[in-house]
Parts: structure tokens; C-alpha cells; sequence
């Protein structure tokens, strides 16, 4: 019998644990989505205390760090696929979203951020006037001079 002996395979799987894979990220799991004028983030974190996790939002950078408290040392494990200790997350956000009205909660092991789009990036109508002399004016939004004329709907760059 020709066994195949790999010195670098313990190594690669302790890589994969530690690092993740794109196929199996190690830390936190992650979904996002967009509802309506708001974005939704929830992180899977079973386990972890509550008042471990953090968030920090540095410019448009959110970054979430949570702790999984170590198994007692006495203990021999049999399997250990879930990461333990501290751990994080960063997620670059766009320029449209309000980073300073994120609501977080935390249920049944699962982080939930609601991130609202920015006011500037909601879609707005903008009026177009006309006056008798030829002379046009362009308002819009807010502040911007009204008078007789169409309406135009415009849209703003979305993430």
C-alpha cells in the first residue's frame, strides 16, 4: 500500500480554520440587504455575549469585534470548528448611507444593524420654471426657486 504523506496539510487546515475560506468564512457569518430607504446587516455570533460585541464606525469603515469566551481548559475537545476568543469584521459603506443613525440589536445569537440611506441620496423631484422673458431657472429639492413649469423626478446614486 503507497500512503501520500502531505507535510503542509495540517498547516493548510489550520489556515482554513483560523482565516476562513470564500466558500466558509471563519468568524462571522453575514447577510445584507436593502429594505426600502434603509440597508440591513445581520451577523451570526451563537454564543457570544452581548456585551462583548462592539461596533465602531470610523468614516465610512464599520467595524465589529465579539468575543466567544474560551471551553474550560480541563475539557478535550472531540471536534472544535467554532472560533473562540476575539474576533472581527469590517464593512466599507457607502457615502449614501447615514452612518450617524445606525440602530443595532442583538437576538437569539444574531446582530442586527439597520443602516437609513442618507436624506442627499433619496430620490427628490426637481422643478424646472419658465419665465415670459425666456429666462429659465432650475430649483431643486430644497431652497431651490419654484415657479410655473413641469416637474422632473430625479434620482440620486444608490449603494
Amino acid at each position: 500500500m503507497l500512503m501520500r504523506t502531505d507535510p503542509f496539510r495540517d498547516f493548510d487546515r489550520i489556515t482554513q480554520q483560523l482565516l476562513g475560506t470564500n466558500a466558509r468564512p471563519s468568524a462571522m457569518l453575514m447577510d445584507a440587504w436593502r429594505d426600502g430607504d434603509r440597508f440591513v446587516v445581520e451577523f451570526d455570533l451563537p454564543g457570544v455575549d452581548p456585551g462583548s460585541v462592539d461596533l465602531d464606525v470610523e468614516r465610512n469603515v464599520l467595524t465589529v469585534t465579539a468575543q466567544r469566551p474560551p471551553v474550560d481548559d480541563k475539557s478535550s475537545f472531540l471536534a472544535a470548528e467554532r472560533p473562540r476568543g476575539v474576533f472581527s469584521r469590517q464593512l466599507v459603506l457607502g457615502d449614501n448611507l447615514d452612518l450617524d443613525r445606525i440602530e443595532a440589536g442583538y437576538r437569539s445569537g444574531v446582530l442586527r444593524l439597520v443602516i437609513p440611506v442618507a436624506e442627499r441620496a433619496k430620490p427628490r423631484k426637481i422643478t424646472i420654471s419658465h419665465g415670459e422673458t425666456g429666462d429659465q431657472a432650475i430649483g431643486g429639492g430644497n431652497g431651490g426657486r419654484q415657479g410655473a413649469g413641469r416637474t422632473v423626478e430625479a434620482s440620486a446614486a444608490h449603494a
